[in-house]
């Protein structure tokens, strides 16, 4: 059963129709580009301008821009048509701007009943802020994200824009495109998703509110076992100033790490014991100071415990498994990142 690895198509013939955005909208509409599907870009007249001058980027790739002023009578017709034609809308505004422009679900949908109409906002349609203005760290902020990243006698550590523009925001869009995708195919009935990144940032910490309620996770950041908290999922510096990564959970992985250290875990303190927490991270610490970063990574190399070295942006590009994944790509003065995930379709089915 031969296969064929590919990079786009799956989403071939699927049609999107995205208003130009900012944040998690491009980066979503450009993963649906990358996977096959054929987009639209509503773009103001007034960017136009920059259109030559721009080097094809996230919020570019894949894109057929369209210019058009949708506060015209014209321009609003010439969107309406679009509408009618396309599987997905995708808008990015605050609440109750589209309904302005005309442009609400329910026209929508008169004129495409099976339109998946996409609506990716911070705070959501409704509510006491939805109308407020805000950035990722703000609803990563409202949503207790933030409070729960960072040391135990620090400030909370921002984890970029990671969480609530492209994990909340962005990642949630796509499982909602596609789901409706797929509503839409098998009823006919089109759906409106309410997007909202502070929604999607609290189920990304769903599990850590889980074990709040049951009492196994801590209301303060780097007291618990996936935050630093505990001396086997940690970070630690080493002689040259980098760090490496451990992330020895399980008891076996934990073997090898203190293995990988010299030490012989029966003569440790008891890890199940988090009165113990402290002493076992100063005699890691004081461990990790004896060589560089790279010395510990090539030590732990063939070690399975889960100890690996920090890498900065450029490194990671360097890395070996990076490159044999092809995860990265540089040309001029572009660097890509692959997609995911990746697929691979069965094209041809044979009997012997």
């Amino acid at each position: 059963m031969p296969a064929t690895m590919v990079q786009e198509g799956m989403l071939e013939g699927v049609s999107v129709l995205e208003f130009a955005a900012i944040g998690p909208v491009p980066w979503g509409v450009h993963s649906l580009a990358r996977m096959g599907a054929d987009i639209t870009c509503i773009q103001h007249p007034s960017a136009r301008q920059h259109a030559d001058n721009k080097p094809e980027s996230l919020t570019e790739f894949g894109r057929k821009n369209i210019y058009v002023d949708l506060k015209t009578p014209a321009g609003h017709e010439q969107v309406c048509q679009l509408i009618g034609t396309h599987d997905v809308l995708v808008e990015g505004m605050r609440p109750g701007v589209m309904e302005r422009l005309g442009l609400s679900p329910a026209h929508c949908h008169a004129l495409n009943p099976e339109l998946v109409y996409a609506r990716v906002t911070g705070w959501g349609q409704h509510g006491p802020l939805a109308d407020r203005a805000g950035h990722d760290i703000n609803y990563i902020g409202l949503c207790g994200v933030l409070h729960a990243i960072g040391p135990q006698a620090g400030p909370p550590v921002i984890p970029l824009n990671l969480l609530g523009d492209y994990g909340g925001g962005g990642a949630y869009m796509l499982i909602g495109i596609l789901a409706a995708l797929l509503k839409a195919r098998s009823s006919g009935k089109g759906s409106v998703i309410d997007v909202a990144m502070l929604d999607g940032a609290a189920n990304l910490m769903a599990l850590q509110y889980e074990r709040l309620g049951l009492g196994q996770w801590r209301d303060e950041r780097g007291t618990n076992k996936l935050d630093g908290g505990t001396p086997w999922y940690n970070v630690y510096q080493t002689q040259c100033g980098g760090y490496m990564a451990v992330g020895a959970i399980e008891p076996k992985f934990y073997t090898h790490f203190v293995q990988g250290l010299g030490l012989e875990e029966s003569a440790l303190p008891d890890r199940n014991d988090m009165h113990n927490w402290p002493a076992l991270r100063r005699l890691f610490t004081t461990r990790f100071q004896e060589k560089s970063r790279d010395e510990w990574a090539r030590h732990f190399e063939m070690i399975d415990a889960c100890v690996t070295p920090v890498l900065s942006m450029t490194e990671a590009m360097a890395h070996p498994h990076n490159q044999a994944r092809q995860l990265f790509s540089r040309s001029d003065k572009q660097i890509a990142v692959r997609s995911a995930p990746r697929f691979t379709v069965r094209d041809t089915l044979r009997t012997d």
